[in-house]
């Protein structure tokens, strides 16, 4: 893999300028391109409002929000990059459309990563010419704060690919996490919209309100997430056995009918009641206010985990001895 210093962005939204924003604070130059009105100044706006974040967190030798580029095209980006990470909006046509086009104006050299959340890499790498170094990259939001980068590969893409892609997004301070099977949703998201959708049926049913089941996350299980995740925590609730008494003893509970996995039809009453809901919750807070905050505990959170080497503490230890030995 050739040397890294100037990462293409395609796709300016959100999850776009938060790779901007990782990369950056991670002394590299980003070149950009998205062909939506007013992309460059949206762009930039969205890195600077993570900049005080990444402060928080350190930045790395030679950080600099000027080492920020807007392109004209796809091409020019595809052209000047030595990594590319496409952010498209998930559109299968699109991003085949995009992909194609990336992989015939750079180099052959330059490994191309999507940030698609589900569309499977073997479809998307399918009139690309060099499709061995097409791959998924999939983050989480905030990008440019949560450590975790699914890496999935389609039926073409090379080992090597995933190992440089491993290597590369290892380096700007993230947790890449090899899906070794190309299956749809990945792994954290199939996780997350099986909680999603108890949480659309407990609304739909009025059995609670969104903030009494963002309660039940917050001042319980949430916490254990943060650094055991769900496996670990089972197994601590079998005691000295672990997790073979544990679902020996509980594992019967799971025939009962409490689970309806099965999405509920999103009607605009099912609609109206998430929105009222979440609007109350927010009580006149702005969106940009929330993202603050979230940000202030995530690196609360993350900084206090790094006290004890465990979770998203660990990779932010492993970041900073990092960049200190640059």
């Amino acid at each position: 893999m050739r040397n890294i210093e100037t990462v293409g962005l395609i796709g300016g939204g959100v999850i776009g300028a938060g790779w901007a924003a990782r990369c950056l604070a991670n002394g590299l130059s980003v070149i950009a391109f998205d062909p939506g009105p007013g992309a460059e100044a949206i762009l930039r706006a969205k890195v600077e409002n993570a900049w005080p974040a990444l402060t928080k967190l350190g930045l790395a030798p030679g950080a600099d929000l000027s080492r920020l580029s807007f392109a004209a095209s796809v091409a020019e980006v595809a052209s000047k990059a030595d990594f590319i990470q496409e952010s498209a909006p998930e559109r299968l046509d699109l991003k085949t459309k995009l992909h194609a086009e990336i992989d015939a104006a750079a180099p052959a050299d330059v490994l191309i990563g999507s940030s698609t959340s589900g569309l499977l890499p073997s479809d998307f790498q399918a009139d690309c010419a060099h499709p061995e170094r097409v791959l998924v990259g999939h983050p989480f939001n905030p990008v440019y704060l949560l450590p975790l980068v699914e890496l999935v590969g389609g039926k073409k893409t090379a080992p090597e690919t995933i190992e440089a892609a491993r290597s590369f997004y290892t380096k700007i301070g993230m947790y890449p996490l090899h899906v070794r099977n190309e299956v749809e949703g990945f792994l954290s998201d199939r996780l997350q919209e099986a909680l999603w959708r108890e949480n659309l049926h407990i609304v739909n049913e009025g059995i609670a309100t969104t903030e009494e089941l963002d309660d039940a996350i917050v001042y319980g299980p949430g916490l254990r997430w943060a650094f055991m995740g769900v496996n670990k925590t089972f197994a601590l609730a079998g005691g000295d056995e672990g997790m073979r008494h544990m679902l020996r003893q509980f594992g019967p509970a799971l025939e009962l009918p409490w689970t309806k996995l099965k999405a509920p039809e999103l009607t605009e009453d099912l609609i109206d009641k998430m929105v009222t809901g979440t609007e109350d919750q927010l009580a006149g807070t702005t969106i940009s206010e929330m993202e603050r905050l979230r940000d202030d505990c995530l690196i609360a959170i993350m900084q206090a985990l790094e006290t004890f080497n465990e979770g998203a503490g660990r990779v932010l230890k492993e970041n900073r001895d990092r960049m200190a030995a640059e």
